[in-house]
């Protein structure tokens, strides 16, 4: 049995579930060094919500950043998280643009890119799983993990080999709302291991309490790579602590080889950090309790509290419960889309407004016509065409790939932009930003200049990450 391998999420996704993904860069810097000799599979540290919270609230070139990491980190593959077809923006983007996005994170010093799609519908991944190959980056292609009667170990393997035929090179379980349970993980694990060859690895939230259990039971099953955070931005809605996983399999088989004293040497630099969120008010202690509501109702723990924030501006709190029970009806009848960003929020506003009109589909989001309509791809479950059809009226619905229905993009975005361009990378920034880069951009050159511009934090909160 090989040794179990490490990629560590602190530099993204745990500050991403856990402060909004604001940590800046000069928080980062200390720590690199110490982490590039700790011998970690790789580390996460771009991508997600990363290139947003950047531009939007930390003054921060992305690119930049990127750059910064891989001087300080020469000897850690680095990984980052990619949206498919929607890059890190919130809509489709043509071929063009994701080819020419996946050529610059390479050559900026991303190693592995991890490429997910809402609706796991593999054409909406094709385009980066080609782009990052000819890149030779390692394309890892995520399986968004949900439950509903559909989605059986059947679905997971059918999905798993046609990830395979695509051209990835590994496949990862991401179970973003923490649905997994010990046993579950261990025969998924080994159902994917018998249909697949590629390596296999693991991808949970600590929200439900259960993922160091969910780690255990996987790599007992064969589980080549597990996602793991520094213990001081551990638990609640991140991940499991990286040493307490180390120490788990030290002397077994599985044993990870990674050092525990050169580990808390990082752990020390990281509660320092911790200590200073938690004084600010970025970090609230009640996100590292355990909620295992998320099994019980089985929507991630953002789109609950997204739902009754809703629901408390309509003065309808009290029909939280209804709302609850509606959610799952609102999926079936739309194809049974697994529930992440931005599914999540289109089913959950829906079923919202379903309860509160006192009447279903009385009110309907653009967001879910489109949905209903295929712009978003293909749902799991073909959507009924009568139900299509009262959502959507006498709309085309999109059965193709949707960026098939895009014309190339970049050469228009580099028009745009022109008068902000510094570096190659900017267009794309402007790309997936068009209303957030400009400030950023214009904030740059009067630094540079040495004019005073800078706007206030309080005038960016206003911005959802």
């Amino acid at each position: 049995m090989a040794k179990l391998k490490i990629t560590e999420t602190v530099l993204r996704d745990a500050h991403q579930s856990l402060i909004a993904t604001r940590m800046p860069i000069e928080d980062m810097l200390p720590a690199l060094p110490l982490m590039d000799k700790i011998g970690f599979y790789s580390a996460e540290v771009w991508g997600g919500a990363t290139f947003d919270a950047c531009l939007r609230f930390l003054d921060e070139d992305p690119w930049e950043r990127l750059r910064t990491i891989r001087k300080e980190m020469p000897n850690t593959k680095l990984q980052m998280l990619f949206r498919g077809q929607n890059m890190l923006g919130y809509r489709h983007y043509a071929d063009d643009l994701v080819e020419y996005f996946v050529q610059k994170s390479v050559a900026n010093g991303i190693d592995i890119i991890r490429i997910f799609d809402a609706l796991n519908d593999i054409r909406n991944l094709e385009t980066s799983i080609k782009a990052a190959k000819k890149e030779g980056a390692h394309a890892q292609v995520a399986i968004s993990y949900t439950l509903g009667e559909v989605f059986t170990h059947k679905y997971y393997m059918e999905y798993a080999k046609t990830i395979e035929n695509a051209g990835a090179d590994s496949i990862c379980i991401k179970d973003m709302a923490a649905l997994l349970t010990p046993y579950e993980a261990e025969t998924l694990v080994k159902d994917l291991k018998s249909v697949v060859k590629i390596p296999i690895q693991l991808h949970t939230h600590y929200t439900s309490g259960l993922a160091s259990m969910c780690i255990i039971k996987a790599v007992e099953a064969g589980v080549d790579v597990v996602d793991t955070a520094m213990s001081p931005l551990a638990l609640g809605t991140s991940h499991a602590p990286t040493e307490s996983v180390v120490a788990a399999f030290q002397g077994t088989e599985y044993d990870t080889g990674l050092d525990l004293k050169a580990l808390t040497e990082i752990r020390e630099y990281f509660m320092g950090l911790r200590q200073k969120y938690i004084d600010s008010g970025l970090l609230d202690p009640k996100m590292l309790a355990t909620d295992a509501n998320a099994l019980i109702y089985q929507v991630p723990g953002g789109m609950l509290s997204n739902l009754l924030s809703q629901l408390k501006q309509a003065g309808k709190a009290d029909q939280l419960n209804e709302v609850l029970q509606e959610v799952p009806r609102v999926r079936k009848d739309s194809g049974y889309p697994p529930l992440v960003t931005p599914t999540s929020q289109i089913v959950g506003t829906q079923a919202v407004f379903n309860i509160i009109m006192g009447e279903r589909y009385k009110t309907v989001t653009k967001e879910f016509k489109g949905l209903v309509r295929g712009e978003y791809g293909k749902t799991p479950v073909e959507i009924d065409p009568e139900f299509q059809k009262k959502i959507i009226g006498n709309e085309e619905p999109i059965t193709c790939r949707p960026a098939d229905l895009l014309k190339p993009e970049l050469e228009e975005m580099k028009k745009e932009c022109a008068e902000w361009i510094e570096q190659e990378e900017d267009v794309l920034s402007y790309a997936m930003f068009p209303k957030v880069a400009p400030k950023f951009f214009e904030e740059r050159r009067n630094k540079k200049y040495g004019i005073d511009g800078a706007h206030s934090d309080a005038e960016n909160k206003v911005h959802p990450v």
